[in-house]
Formats: C-alpha cells, sequence, structure tokens
C-alpha cells in the first residue's frame, strides 16, 4: 500500500515536470527571454547585495561597526552634527582594516562582546554622540588650549585606532617630540584617547608642565571653506565608496592636510622618534627615496610635514584628494598623493616656497631594512655597522621613521640601534620599556 502511494507521487511530480516544460515551450520568445532577465536580476541582486545590521535600540554604536554602515544606513548618512565626531571611531583601524564575513565560533564571539562592553565601560565619551552645541567644542577647545598655552611650535598627531593599542611606542613618539621641544603645543586629534583614561595615560607629560591636548575631531568644522568640505559631504551621503583600504587611514591623509593648512604647524606620525629640534625648519616634506641615477628624489612621504598657515602647497595637497580619491589603492591618497602634486610642478620647490629634504632627514631607515636596527649586534662584524650606522644617524638625521606596520611586532633588543636611539630621546628615562 505504501509502495503503491510513493509510485503515485513519483508519477504525479512527472507529470507536472512535463506540464512546466510543455508550458514554458509554448510561451512567445519575447516573453521568454522576460522571464530569463528576471531570473538573472533576481540571481544578480542575492549575490551582490549587502546585508546591513537593524540600527541598534541604543543611541550609542558599538564599537565594531564597520565603515559599510556608516555609508549605507539613511540615519547616519543624513545627520552630520551627530555622526561627524564619531565617524573615526565607528570606522577604527582593525589589523588588516577589511571588513569580511568569517566563520567564527560562539566562544570567540562572547569575548569579543564582554570586550566591547568593558570598552564601553571603561570610555564612555569614545561611543557617546554629540549633542547640543557640540558643533563648537573643538573650536572653543582648539582656540582655549592655544590662548592659554605659549607654544614655541604647534605639533599635531593623529591618533585613528581605539585607546588599548595607543602603547608604550605611540608615547614614545610624544616624549622624543617633548625631548626636543619642551616649550611647544601638542595636539593629538583622536576620538579613543579624548576621555578620562586618556588624560591619564597623557598624565605624566602634564605633570611635567608639558602642554598636549587630545581632541575629538570636527570634521564639518575643521573642512570647512576647503574642497574636503563637498568631498566629506559625499562621503557621508554614501555618493561614492570608501574602497577597501581603511577608510579612517585616508581620512588621517585628509585630516593632516587641512589641520596644518587651517592652523600651521609640524605634523608627526606617531612612529617617529624626533632627534633634534624642528623649530627652524619651515615648509618642508621629506623624500622617502632617490633615483639613483639622476640623484633626484623619486618618492616624498607625508608623515613629517611642517608648513605655515594657508600654505598654498597644502591647498594643492587638499584638492589633489578631493578631485582623484581612490579608496581602493594604498598610499594613493597618502604618500603617492604628495609625490604627484609636487612632481607636476616644472620649476624649482624653492621657487614655489616649500622644500623637499634628503631621505637622511626623516626617513635615513628603508622599511625593507628596518628590522636589523631592531637588533642587537651578535658579531664585532655587526657590531661595527651598527656604530657606524648609529652615528651617521645622529649626525644627518632629524628623526627616524620606524613603518610601524613593518616594525609593530619587533622587540626592541639591548643594545640595539633602536634603543640607543631612543636613550638619546628619553624623558621617562627609567622607564621599563626602555630595560
Amino acid at each position: 500500500m505504501e509502495e503503491s502511494r510513493k509510485t503515485e507521487q513519483v508519477m504525479l511530480l512527472q507529470s507536472l515536470k512535463r506540464l512546466i516544460v510543455s508550458f514554458v515551450c509554448c510561451l512567445p520568445l519575447s516573453l521568454l527571454g522576460l522571464l530569463l532577465m528576471f531570473l538573472l536580476i533576481y540571481n544578480s541582486f542575492s549575490v551582490f547585495s549587502l546585508h546591513l545590521d537593524p540600527i541598534p535600540p541604543k543611541s550609542t554604536l558599538p564599537l565594531n561597526y564597520n565603515h559599510q554602515f556608516l555609508h549605507h544606513h539613511p540615519s547616519l548618512s543624513t545627520s552630520s552634527s551627530k555622526s561627524d565626531s564619531s565617524l573615526l571611531l565607528a570606522v577604527k583601524e582593525t589589523s588588516l582594516g577589511f571588513v569580511q564575513k568569517q566563520n567564527v565560533s560562539p566562544e570567540k564571539i562572547e569575548r569579543r562582546t564582554r570586550r566591547h562592553k568593558r570598552r564601553n565601560q571603561l570610555t564612555p565619551e569614545m561611543t557617546r554622540k554629540p549633542q547640543g552645541k557640540s558643533r563648537h567644542v573643538f573650536k572653543t577647545r582648539i582656540k582655549s588650549f592655544l590662548s592659554k598655552s605659549s607654544c614655541e611650535s604647534l605639533f599635531f598627531m593623529i591618533w585613528i585606532s581605539s585607546i588599548e593599542s595607543f602603547g608604550h611606542r605611540e608615547r614614545f613618539t610624544v616624549e622624543s617630540l617633548f625631548k626636543s621641544h619642551p616649550n611647544s603645543c601638542l595636539i593629538l586629534v583622536s576620538n579613543s584617547l579624548d576621555c578620562q583614561r586618556g588624560t591619564l595615560i597623557l598624565k605624566p607629560f602634564t605633570d611635567k608642565g608639558l602642554k598636549v591636548l587630545s581632541i575629538k575631531p570636527d570634521f564639518t568644522y575643521i573642512f570647512k571653506d576647503t574642497s574636503a568640505e563637498k568631498w566629506f559631504e559625499r562621503l557621508k551621503k554614501g555618493m561614492f565608496s570608501p574602497g577597501v583600504i581603511p577608510l579612517e587611514q585616508n581620512l588621517s591623509n585628509l585630516l593632516r592636510l587641512v589641520l596644518l593648512y587651517k592652523f600651521g604647524g609640524i605634523y608627526l606620525d606617531t612612529d617617529v622618534i624626533i632627534l633634534k629640534p624642528l623649530t627652524n625648519l619651515h615648509n618642508v616634506i621629506g623624500a622617502q627615496t632617490v633615483d639613483q641615477v639622476t640623484r633626484k628624489w623619486s618618492r616624498l612621504n607625508n608623515a613629517v610635514l611642517i608648513f605655515d598657515k594657508n600654505h598654498p602647497l597644502l591647498k594643492s595637497f587638499i584638492n589633489e584628494f578631493s578631485r582623484t580619491f581612490n579608496g581602493n589603492k594604498w598610499g594613493h591618497n597618502g604618500p603617492y598623493l604628495v609625490s604627484r602634486v609636487v612632481a607636476r610642478f616644472n620649476v624649482s620647490s624653492s621657487d614655489l616656497g616649500f622644500s623637499v629634504l634628503p631621505p637622511s632627514s626623516f626617513y635615513p631607515v628603508d622599511w625593507t631594512r628596518i628590522s636589523r636596527f631592531y637588533r642587537a649586534s651578535v658579531s664585532e662584524r655587526e657590531a661595527k655597522w651598527s656604530r657606524k650606522r648609529l652615528m651617521h644617524l645622529r649626525k644627518h638625521s632629524l628623526a627616524v621613521h620606524l613603518w610601524n606596520r613593518e616594525s609593530r611586532k619587533l622587540r626592541v633588543e639591548e643594545g640595539s640601534i633602536i634603543q640607543k636611539l631612543m636613550y638619546d630621546s628619553c624623558i621617562f628615562c627609567n622607564s621599563s620599556f626602555l630595560h
């Protein structure tokens, strides 16, 4: 009985299939083509469509929201006053900068959730949306800081990552800055450090009377009246793709240019050791590499920039960023940008009011060889090379870029060149970090 029922079901299915096939074959070609087109559209939509998580019920955004959420969610893309100051936080840097779907175990998800909860509890300011008169906070705090401080020179640094990743090496960059410039002022633009915990991190410097301010960026105020203003508005509205390069990295490239254009001063990456005072330099940019044949620079870098307020070259950099932004090519909006803009000038740089310094000034060590400077010498031959190299750095270099992307996992070995340079530039020389 059961077998006969199964046989009837099979025959019914076969009859249904034949009916469908005969129906499709009887359709006009135009209707058949239309049907196929709808099937293709549905298939492509299912493959390429983005899945966006719903808006969380609370007013604060979780730290693990990625930049795709920012640009595709209407509640964020249309609210400039509420989202500007938390944009860098919402797209905070990950190890590789890519947001991908991964097979994550429930245990890992639970650990991440607990970690994010702890982080929010430690730094509530990091995720709080600006309210009321927040549009004027950046302007007011900057003016108050500069009016109360007698600044021999003004430095800017940008920290785009979490407060946990602001470690000993980043603090040492601040240390080396003040060792060579004790009467200068430092403005550290960062969402994550502008909080009570960030104040504690910088307290050893302020306790010594050193002038440092950590502050959240107000992009609308900073970018106003520059070509970056329209670019940023288009970004918030999702009018173009930010690309696969971490958005915060490209925002940092733009932010440093506009800050120097609006205020003037010296910009430093957080992986630079200052060896000598920079206060006598005006309107300079450093070459990273030199052509071995022509002996002219072949690439510039933007890790160290020293410019007066409203300098025309900075304006050219900002315009180039806004006009040619590409979020899919590493360095296109950073080192390659400053290189191609300066390369367009047919006259010498001195005629345009700026100078290009040789690689020995800021980039004496190539990123492919930086690891050797972290290692201690293991033979007399290596020790001789290290002494010669150290002498050359102390004599010819103003700063050393450490290429954090390559060196962040390297240990500073006892007796290495980097450790000796750190001893030259330290304020807290008894720090366990140096030992």
